[in-house]
């Protein structure tokens, strides 16, 4: 890496500058100090540098421990370069140096007459081209040298000569800086230590970037050692901030810790394993332990320091505590977790995890607890715990049932929750050799589908696994077995994947059978989510009780759930607090899979509401997550949120390309909800661009008009497109039919939003002014404001219907908002249709340019409109329910009102200015 390529070091680059051009003119000396690995001989290496592009001769030498009693030997490291020089100077001072350096034998020569022949030999060659000294960890250097260093370093001014020297901080040094300007070299600030880490690392997965960063604390030998370390190191015994140390940074820390008594070095290993640094914990410990007072050596050395209003011990680097690990024995290790299990004893989970870093053999009581720990901690979120918790008590397990079970469970919540894939199979690889006979075990059914659908699997086979092992199951059906009600949310998705009625069947006895009753959530779930045209009305008093607890859940599988059986009742904004701490808790590397059902909750919810730059940035992330994470099987749902908002901006190509590349990977996978989400987004583009007849024949395609598919839910998000595409096309027997499916089911009962759809839909099929009107008062509420999108495609349809039946300021009212609510989310395509029915209203646009079609009507400045957007007479004569034969006639006359002779001239001249 060139000098200037140092990550984080400009400050000190410059002042590295300054002192090449110092020496080079007049002379200087400067002392670099800063912690071990901070990057001293990275800046002596660069200073190196700079003075060869300067043109700077270069004497070099470093301190080395083994020298440090040898008199000169770092002298004569740093002038052995030059000793042809020696016979340059007089006799007197070459003979002492010549003696000193033990180039030639003699009487030891006087210390000053050392020094002042050192200094002439430097000047003598500075003379002829710039020198600079670099001195590299003087804390090691012998005195002598020192003593001669010092002596150069106060008398160089006035002369092309520079001396650089570095050293530790915090410790001695018998070199003397006085004379020295100092150079304190800080710990990377947190974007240089991450560019620094990404730069060396690229492909190193978010949790360990994370950790690699909350470790160094911005030291660079650190940022560049650690990732090899914590890649594949889950033992959680010591504590998450205790790592297998490489031998460079073990070095950082070790002299220093080796210099401390016994009693010290055993009283930082408690509080090394104790991790929070709470003095009471360490102070409660049996008497004949070392004590508090013990604490004073490594205070005095800077490796702690005490917050006595806090009652705290913190160590000055989180990497102290690994290496007092690494320097300890295994009865040191084994004595202080047990201590600190005695002194634990009112907190249950980090007692089990010191009863088992002191277990010595298998121990089933200390297992059942580090397993009731393991539930605990996932119930927060911490999958990664979780897992290692449940390894660690298979390890301590006496039977091999017991070992399989927990093995399963841990891969379980490895593929389900922690994106850990290639750790859950491997434990789901051991869990069946430690219990062969266990194969039925949930656990690892819920495990085996989950890889199952991430790998090269198919929905129907992971569905036949799941459903087998539930019936073969010894769970009983109840419903307090968290194995069991783990299994039938899988089941859940499964089944909405795969769509199909026989899927849900077997779902749906399980839950029946469940005693004394499925759980609330699930219960909510399974009445909300798979089809909720039939079930969901049903749900509704139960769903406002589940949505006021979620301020203070602090379970994320429980949050992502009840965001889940909230989404087709639109009650998704009850949750977004929720997700977005369950996003930002993945953004600083919690597990990825709530961080990924968080994300589609949001990104579905700022779809609805018109919050699209949101949705589509969010979108984009879960991508990078699924893509980062190994959950590559969730990847379509952001696909699905990009290519709606495409489609509903105009990027039609882009939005058809999405919905293609779902259906690709949807299809022989049997993912069949994704397949058929993927018409929706070929329905909005269709409509976008005026194709009527591909907007019907894809919304049919997700439910046929007449009727509300079973149990595919979305079928309910392209009501309105269905209905409206089919009155375009002049398929008023399919539209009515439509509506009256929607009428029968009562999906206006469901939500504000989908009574705000099927009043839409009435407007469009029934003639008279009074379904107008009732669309006119519910769109004045407070709630059709929420839905920006479909209110807004409602009201220019109504406007649309307005205009050509009833009065043009009634349309123009619902036109106005209209494309305010469209110019809000950059709805270009809808935009563009309110510009023309505004136009055709007689309202002046003044935002949007207008030249020729001054002279134009009403009706011709539309078609001229509709016709430089691209579509034909017949699309043009659909839309404005006219023929095409009249279409062809108002062309004809426009053509020569505007100058042109062809419709390719059109869009130039309706974008003229006025004259």
């Amino acid at each position: 890496m060139t000098a200037t390529g140092l990550v984080g070091r400009h400050a000190e680059l410059e002042q590295l500058s300054d002192f090449v051009t110092n020496a080079r003119n007049r002379g200087d000396a400067r002392l670099i100090w800063g912690e071990p690995g901070v990057g001293k001989s990275a800046l002596i290496a660069a200073a190196a540098e700079l003075a060869a592009v300067a043109q700077l001769r270069l004497l070099r030498a470093s301190g080395s421990e083994f020298e440090a009693d040898v008199s000169y030997s770092c002298l004569n490291q740093l002038l052995l370069p030059v000793h042809g020089d020696l016979e340059r100077l007089p006799a007197g001072p070459r003979e002492a140096l010549a003696v000193a350096l033990g180039f030639r034998a003699g009487p030891p020569p006087d210390a000053l007459l050392v020094c002042n022949a050192a200094l002439l030999l430097v000047k003598t060659i500075a003379a002829d081209v710039p020198v600079v000294l670099l001195v590299d960890d003087i804390q090691w250097i012998d005195r002598a040298s020192a003593v001669v260093l010092g002596f150069i370093a106060r008398r160089l001014d006035g002369c092309r000569a520079g001396l650089l020297a570095s050293a530790r901080t915090g410790t001695a040094s018998l070199l003397d800086p006085r004379g020295l300007a100092e150079i304190v070299v800080p710990p990377l600030d947190d974007e240089s230590a991450g560019h620094l880490v990404d730069a060396g690392f690229p492909q190193l997965p978010r949790r360990i970037r994370q950790r690699t960063l909350d470790l160094a604390q911005g030291n660079p030998l650190a940022l560049m050692e650690l990732p090899a370390s914590l890649v594949g190191a889950v033992d959680r015994t010591a504590g998450p901030e205790v790592v297998p140390l490489s031998d460079r940074l073990q070095a950082m820390f070790a002299a220093r810790l080796a210099e401390l008594p016994a009693p010290t070095r055993q009283l930082l290993l408690r509080a090394t394993f104790e991790g929070t640094g709470d003095i009471r914990v360490l102070r409660a410990v049996p008497a004949d332990q070392p004590g508090l007072a013990d604490l004073a050596p490594a205070e005095r050395a800077q490796l702690v320091r005490v917050d006595d209003a806090a009652a705290r011990i913190g160590f000055r680097h989180p990497l102290i505590r690994s290496a007092i690990v690494a320097m300890s024995t295994h009865e040191e290790r084994r004595s202080a977790h047990i201590a600190l299990a005695d002194a634990l004893g009112g907190q249950p989970e980090r007692r089990a995890w010191h009863l088992a870093a002191a277990a010595v053999g298998p121990d089933e009581a200390v297992a059942a607890l580090l397993e009731d720990a393991a539930h605990r901690v996932m119930l927060r979120g911490d999958a990664f715990a979780a897992v290692a918790a449940l390894v660690r008590a298979a390890e301590l397990s006496v039977t091999s049932s017991g070992r399989g079970r927990r093995l399963a469970e841990a891969a379980y919540i490895g593929a389900e929750a922690s994106g850990a894939l290639d750790d859950a199979k491997t434990l789901l690889t051991d869990a069946r050799r430690a219990a062969p006979d266990g194969t039925g075990s949930l656990h690892a059914a819920n495990a085996a589908a989950f890889l199952m659908l991430n790998g090269d699997g198919d929905v129907n086979t992971a569905h036949r696994l799941l459903v087998g092992a539930i019936d073969t199951g010894d769970h009983g059906y109840r419903a307090e077995d968290p194995a069991l009600i783990e299994a039938m949310h899988t089941l859940l998705l499964l089944c909405w994947y795969g769509t199909a009625e026989e899927y849900w069947k077997p779902f749906y006895q399980i839950l029946g059978r469940l005693r004394p009753q499925p759980p609330d959530v699930l219960a909510l779930a399974s009445r909300t989510f798979p089809d909720p045209v039939r079930t969901g009305a049903s749900a509704l008093p139960q769903i406002d009780a589940i949505l006021a607890s979620l301020p203070d859940e602090a379970d994320p599988t429980r949050i992502v759930r009840i965001g889940t059986a909230s989404v087709y009742l639109d009650r998704l904004r009850d949750c977004r607090e929720s997700s977005w701490r369950l996003v930002q808790h993945g953004r600083n590397g919690g597990p990825p899979r709530r961080h990924l059902g968080a994300l589609m909750h949001l990104c579905l919810d700022g779809y609805l509401v018109g919050r699209w730059d949101e949705a589509e940035e969010l979108a984009r992330e879960g991508q990078r997550v699924c893509a980062a994470s190994g959950f590559s099987f969730f990847a379509w749902y952001f696909r699905y949120n990009r290519a709606l908002i495409a489609a509903g901006r105009g990027r039609f190509d882009e939005a058809y390309a999405l919905a293609d590349e779902i259906s690709h990977w949807a299809l022989p996978r049997g993912v069949t909800a994704a397949a058929l989400f993927a018409h929706h987004p070929r329905t909005l583009a269709a409509l976008g661009q005026g194709d009527w007849d591909a907007a019907f024949r894809h919304a049919a395609a997700m439910s046929p008009p007449g009727v509300l598919a079973s149990h595919v839910p979305h079928c309910t998000w392209v009501m309105f497109d269905l209905v409206e595409a089919a009155v375009r096309t002049g398929r008023t027997v399919e539209a009515n039919a439509h509506l009256a499916a929607m009428r029968s089911a009562d999906v206006a009962a469901l939500s504000p939003r989908m009574a705000l759809i099927v009043a839409g839909a009435e407007a469009l099929v029934v003639e008279d002014d009074a379904a107008a009107t009732r669309l006119e008062d519910l769109l004045a509420g407070p709630e059709a404001a929420r839905w920006l999108f479909e209110a807004s495609r409602i009201r220019l349809a109504l406007g649309e219907k307005l205009r050509r039946t009833s009065s043009a300021s009634r349309a123009r009212r619902q036109l106005l908002a209209a494309r305010d609510g469209f110019a809000a989310m950059a709805a270009t395509p809808w935009l563009d249709r309110t510009h023309v029915e505004l136009r055709a209203t007689k309202y002046r646009l003044t935002d949007v340019p207008s030249g020729g079609p001054f002279a134009l009507t009403a009706q011709e400045a539309q078609i001229a409109e509709l016709a430089a957007s691209g579509l034909t007479n017949k699309q043009i004569a659909e839309r404005l329910y006219l023929s095409h034969r009249t279409v062809g006639a108002h062309l004809y006359r426009i053509f020569p009102k505007l100058g042109v002779a062809s419709r390719a001239g059109l869009r130039d001249a309706l974008s003229t200015e006025p004259r």
